[in-house]
């Protein structure tokens, strides 16, 4: 099968999933698959450790489903420009209605970035393989990632389950990603700078890739 062609069957696959998810639980951390807003608050702690908010920043939000990190955001900074791109139109439509007005961030229907950012981050997109192999699914995994490094000027982060997690709470459908693997990857083929977060209290990793420093 083409490689784009395949992307496009996963992308398909997993805004059906989202958007179901969304109807079922509306406008709440499990709406976007997360527990609670305690962990969902924790993982934007690890990925915007990429960001130097000393001076102004743009962020690309892949997979910002209805706009829970620009609401994390708008707490914590106030010199910034956010664009955030979701595969599921009722999240994109949510997130526009959520934040209508805000001048400074935009919502879009895509599966990749549109435009160049400082940084880009994607937090919970590499979980749900559904029925997917393994294979399939890190294949899927690293050419996201190489979108990631294109539309990143000076880094980009992301988060993923671990293969290190108890087995009893392991689930069939999710993928578990192995943390060493991953940031060999992106070690040896994004930047010298790369940082794995693994101390957090979660069953998963971060992964920040430091650009330009």
């Amino acid at each position: 099968m083409n490689k784009s062609l395949h992307t496009t069957d996963i992308l398909e696959e997993v805004a059906t999933y989202y958007s179901s998810k969304l109807k079922d639980y509306g406008q709440t951390p499990q709406g976007v698959d997360w527990n609670g807003e305690e962990s969902q608050n924790c993982r934007f702690d690890e990925l915007l450790k990429i960001v130097n908010s000393s001076g102004p920043f743009s962020l690309n939000d892949l997979g910002c489903g209805f706009g829970s990190m620009l609401e994390y955001m708008n707490n914590h900074y106030t010199d910034f420009e956010y664009t955030g791109l979701d595969i599921s139109a009722s999240m994109v439509t949510a997130a526009q209605e959520r934040f209508a007005g805000q001048n400074n961030a935009r919502f879009m229907t895509s599966g990749k970035p549109v435009a160049l950012a400082n940084y880009t981050v994607a937090s919970g997109i590499f979980n749900v393989r559904q029925d997917r192999s393994n294979d399939e699914w890190l294949d899927y995994i690293l050419e996201v990632l190489d979108t990631m490094n294109e539309y990143s000027s000076d880094g980009f982060a992301f988060n993923c389950l671990t293969k290190y997690s108890d087995a009893e709470y392991m689930r069939d459908y999710l993928y578990y990603a192995d943390p060493c693997a991953i940031f060999d990857h992106c070690k040896t083929k994004y930047s010298r700078q790369v940082t794995l977060l693994h101390d957090y209290g979660l069953y998963e990793f971060t992964i920040l890739v430091r650009k330009n420093v």
